[in-house]
């Protein structure tokens, strides 16, 4: 019988910009607790994908530090799961480029992600935008992943990376697993609090509709209060009330109360009550990841250590697999 401990599970993030509160409760947070669930977890910060827009060098390592520590801080276990920054392990890069020779351009111009980034960086519309996907099915097939995290809304991403791997296998044989997507039953959808229509984002134009993860508690506490929610003052889960609903499942998400546990809870009081309620339960979850960030990240050496240690691994695990291509294809090892 098949367990998790022979399951392998691969997760990309992005680096640039500081996690929202949405990333963390809609994401982050389970994919740390799959570690303790017995899957091999190989978990990366996508740096090369960054290049797809301009970045300012100095931010970029800047954020790819910070991202890293944030990681850590939350509680991803080197000793269980391998955490590397994707530029470091160049088997990414070689096996992304052979991918593009198996790739179809009418697959790369269906990808929705290059219609919106082209969209938004008209004046910069690169190669790297357009094969993008290449290098996400490197950075999943190169590890013989059998699941990949993501949101209902970026299956497409898996999708064209188990058409490569099928469409390779089927020229060469078994060569990759063909991975699954892995959408996550219980992980919140937190919607901005400023457009509860609109998801959280880093890039909210309106920064009062974002919570970022290194916030401090009067900054969270003055977002909240400032939510938008309605004119009803009731806190109850209901069509229509969409202000209302994201703050009750934020408030559910973070303390484990079911949202007739949290009608109850507010009965009879108002929002005046309700928002700062909620601020102040996030505030209590963020805080010890927060202090261990301060932590890793005034500790420059130990840092550094940690993401040097874990490319030679990652590299260990990826060459094994282009090795594996490049003799099929008939590259001179």
């Amino acid at each position: 019988m098949e367990t998790n401990e022979s399951k392998r599970i691969l997760s990309m993030y992005q680096c640039t910009g500081t996690f929202t509160l949405g990333n963390y409760l809609g994401a982050l947070r389970n994919h740390i607790k799959l570690q303790q669930e017995g899957y091999q977890c190989v978990y990366a910060l996508a740096d090369l994908h960054a290049l797809t827009v301009r970045q300012v060098p100095a931010e970029l390592r800047k954020y790819t530090k910070e991202a890293y520590a944030w990681l850590l801080a939350m509680g991803i276990d080197l000793e269980k799961t391998v955490f590397f920054i994707q530029s470091q392990v160049p088997e990414h890069s070689q096996l992304a480029w052979i991918l593009n020779c198996y790739t179809q351009f009418g697959e790369l111009s269906r990808m929705t992600q290059f219609k919106d980034k082209s969209a938004k960086h008209a004046d910069n519309i690169n190669g790297g935008l357009f094969t993008y996907p290449c290098l996400m099915a490197a950075d999943i097939l190169l590890y013989q992943a059998d699941f990949v995290p993501v949101g209902a809304d970026q299956k497409q991403h898996v999708e064209i990376a188990r058409d490569i791997a099928e469409r390779f296998n089927g020229i060469y044989g078994d060569t990759f697993t063909v991975p699954e997507p892995m959408i996550p039953q219980h992980g919140a959808r937190v919607m901005s609090l400023q457009n509860p229509l609109s998801k959280m984002s880093k890039s909210d134009e309106n920064q009062n509709g974002n919570i970022s993860v290194l916030d401090d508690p009067d900054t969270i506490l003055r977002k909240f209060k400032r939510a938008k929610t309605d004119s009803d003052s009731q806190v109850r889960f209901a069509e229509g009330k969409e202000g209302v609903n994201n703050l009750m499942g934020i408030y559910a998400a973070v303390t484990g109360k079911s949202y007739p546990e949290i009608e109850r809870e507010f009965e009879g009081k108002g929002y005046g009550e309700f928002k700062p309620a909620v601020a102040e339960a996030v505030i209590e979850e963020l805080r010890p990841i927060q202090e261990r960030y301060r932590q890793i990240v005034a500790d420059k050496a130990y840092l550094e250590q940690c993401y040097r240690e874990q490319a030679p691994k990652a590299s260990a695990i990826a060459r094994r697999t282009l090795s594996k291509v490049m003799k099929k294809v008939g590259l001179v090892l």
